[in-house]
């Protein structure tokens, strides 16, 4: 291998879940960057793979991104671990990416376990368009405008939430975007998975009488989509009237009218011409 970054998928949970591919990957490679050393550890030991191990998260990433990124001009090889699931995904694996990419780093991804895709497929709700938000902050107002940003997002949403915040987090959701169907996907291919697929309002009154252990991801579906308001004639030959107001033609208003209306410009010629 000459000096790359490999991206290596990892068990969200149950141990049979990583591949063999990402094995071989992490017993060639020259050394593994971990988000948490001590949790990888258990994982490489539990396959039997001894290699260095370099910290590598949030509250590091800057200082320790450019080391490795070092490492790696220098011919070295690194694959990047999180403590479960993909590299990259709501992780800080991101900037390290666009770091070798700004580099011309060699990036290659071992696909492994995603708790967004694999949330998706068992909630139940429309997968054929969908969106990652991720965490919400903490902070509520913050956590408020950011659910006000998505009150009209008419894909499917998925997010990430540590059970302490769970009730704050719905109690927010419902009152911002209303009671949507939602499939509350919990403890990912561990021994206690559940899903629950009820509404908001429901997943609130279920976990407020059932205290939320585990981590969570929240799928929830998309806006209705809004239907245009039907225009009476009336009202389109107001329309009509207003762009010959602004000093249009008869034949430039109707043209523009029917864009706004839905009736066919020639229709508005007819019914204007009768009106007049």
């Amino acid at each position: 291998m000459s000096g790359a970054l490999y991206l290596v998928g990892t068990p969200i949970g149950n141990l049979g879940d990583f591949s063999p591919r990402a094995v071989e990957i992490l017993q060639q490679v020259d050394f593994i960057a971990a988000e948490d050393t001590r949790v990888s550890l258990k994982l490489l030991n539990h396959f039997g793979i001894k290699k260095p191990l370099v910290s590598y998260y949030e509250h590091n990433k800057n200082m320790s991104g450019e080391k490795i990124l070092s490492r790696i001009l220098g011919g070295e090889t690194c694959a990047l671990v999180t403590d479960a699931g993909m590299p990259a995904i709501s992780d800080p694996g991101e900037d390290i990416v666009r770091l070798c990419a700004q580099h011309n780093v060699d990036v290659f991804v071992i696909p492994g376990p995603s708790a967004v895709v694999s949330a998706l497929a068992v909630s139940g709700l429309p997968t054929s368009r969908w969106c990652f938000e991720g965490f919400l902050s903490a902070n509520k107002k913050e956590r408020v405008e950011h659910l006000e940003t998505l009150q009209s997002e008419q894909r499917t949403m998925i997010f990430y939430e540590a059970p302490h915040k769970l009730l704050r987090t719905l109690e927010d959701m419902l009152a911002v975007l209303g009671d949507r169907p939602i499939a509350v996907v919990r403890e990912i291919t561990k021994l206690h998975e559940e899903t629950l697929r009820t509404t908001i309002a429901g997943a609130l009154a279920h976990f407020t009488e059932k205290a939320p252990k585990g981590e969570f991801v929240l799928v929830i579906g998309g806006a209705p989509e809004q239907k245009a308001e039907e225009v009476t004639p009336e009202q389109a030959l107001e329309i009509v009237q207003r762009y010959r107001g602004e000093g249009k033609s008869l034949k430039e208003a109707c043209k523009l009218a029917a864009k706004d209306t839905g009736y066919g410009k020639n229709e508005l010629y007819s019914m204007a011409l009768e009106n007049q």
